[in-house]
């Protein structure tokens, strides 16, 4: 295990170009990382990687070492994955979850398949910043939206509609903007988990249409933007899961869905391997089959 151990720290500082690097992926000191590459080149009685104050990059050897690494690396993984098959889901599974989607839905899943799977223990971080699965040791992500990693895979589990709404008490006082001219001149609430926060795209005749709203009311977060549309600060425009309980009690008014822009969809992703360990595919599919169909969060409003 031991040689598994320097061939794994090898692979992830020549992966890096960094100790520093390869110890954060690897979860352990850098100090670890580099007695366990040094003993590698002392037992092979070779230099695998050239060392600056400012880079790391592979030698010659070490270059024709890291293929067959790899290789070693992978059919151990493979034997240990097929006696995992055997045994069944289980062990730590690491999930990264954004915070809006992760209080709203997913926790009740989360709970139904950890009394589904009594030997996988779960360590769930709800962030809505873009965790880097593979340096931060997550098994896998659900994410809404763009993806942007395309080392990921990506399996795709929902639809996800975006919905402009307001309380009956602000509607009563501004009046419903029934077009997209109109909605700009309203109060805006603005969830600034987004790119460009101010502009709101919907869609006219299949085509998008961009609308720049104002407002003083800034948030990070759907939660907080839904919680001051239910107060009557103004108009707020959110995923259909972060509103649809109050759009369902009449709290909040669904506004302009005849401008509904183009479907954005929830992901699990997860890193290439070539044997998917046992509590990921059990989760990924799990989550599949959870919000196969439509999603509750489009029923009962419109």
């Amino acid at each position: 295990m031991d040689r598994l151990d320097e061939i794994n720290a090898f692979i992830a500082v020549a992966d890096q170009r960094s100790f520093t690097h390869a110890a954060r992926r690897l979860g352990v000191s850098s100090a670890q990382v580099s007695k366990l590459v040094a003993r590698l080149e002392n037992r092979l009685g070779a230099r695998l990687l050239n060392r600056t104050t400012r880079d790391v990059s592979l030698t010659d050897t070490g270059r024709a070492f890291l293929e067959r690494a790899r290789q070693v690396l992978e059919d151990f993984q493979s034997l240990e994955s097929s006696v995992r098959e055997q045994a069944g889901p289980h062990g730590l599974l690491r999930i990264s979850a954004p915070v809006t989607f992760g209080t709203a839905e997913l926790t009740p899943a989360l709970l139904e398949f950890a009394a589904a799977y009594p030997d996988v223990s779960l360590d769930v971080s709800s962030t809505d910043r873009m965790v880097n699965l593979v340096e931060e040791g997550f098994d896998v992500a659900v994410r809404i939206g763009q993806l942007g990693d395309s080392s990921l895979v990506a399996r795709k589990l929902a639809a996800v509609r975006m919905v402009a709404s307001a309380s009956p008490d602000y509607l009563a006082r501004a009046g419903a903007p029934t077009t997209l001219e109109e909605l700009a001149g309203h109060t805006a609430i603005i969830d600034t988990n987004v790119p460009d926060p101010s502009l709101w795209r919907f869609g006219v005749n299949g085509a998008p249409r961009d609308v720049r709203v104002e407002g003083r009311l800034r948030f990070s977060g759907a939660q907080a933007c839904v919680a001051a549309a239910r107060a009557g600060f103004g108009v707020t425009r959110t995923p259909a899961f972060a509103a649809a309980e109050d759009l369902r009690a009449g709290r909040l008014t669904a506004l302009l869905c005849d401008f509904e822009p183009e479907l954005i969809h929830l992901h699990a992703v997860y890193p290439h391997a070539r044997h998917l360990a046992p509590k990921v595919r059990a989760f990924v599919d799990f989550l599949a089959k959870r919000y196969a169909g439509e999603p509750e969060w489009h029923k009962g409003w419109r």
